[in-house]
């Protein structure tokens, strides 16, 4: 099972959007980086739900329940998305402030390309993110 980091900005969908509904569509991703990631996404992937704009936050755990699928709104073949399901909110929202702040998360692809919205999170960043999180 691998590990993503999926950013959205809270104005548009929180990680409460996803609990209330219980399963989303996750789509609006154009970067072709991020739509490469995206494809290489599975069915059973955990999904860390980050929310950027003025929270800057990681915020919460969801699991991906399809693999990727052509994007049934775009006219691009090209673009991709997956459906998600949470897991849990994290007790402990990890701020962008704290990743940066910790030495052991300086290679981790947020940091070094902030402006990707789906990234690969390797097994230690993910369980130092999760520690950050309340989630040891």
């Amino acid at each position: 099972m691998a590990c993503w980091l999926l950013k959205t900005e809270p104005s548009c969908y929180r990680y409460a959007d996803l609990e209330r509904e219980g399963r989303t569509v996750w789509d609006g991703v154009t970067n072709a980086l991020a739509l490469k990631h995206l494809r290489t996404i599975v069915r059973g992937d955990e999904a860390l739900v980050y929310h950027t704009g003025d929270e800057r936050a990681a915020v919460g755990i969801a699991r991906v329940v399809s693999d990727p699928y052509p994007d049934p709104q775009a006219d691009d073949p090209r673009r991709v998305v997956v459906d998600l399901e949470p897991v849990r909110r994290l007790p402990v929202p990890v701020t962008l402030a704290e990743l940066k702040a910790d030495p052991a998360l300086r290679e981790f692809a947020l940091l070094r390309n902030p402006r990707l919205s789906v990234v690969p999170v390797p097994p230690a960043f993910r369980t130092r993110l999760l520690a950050l999180g309340g989630l040891a």
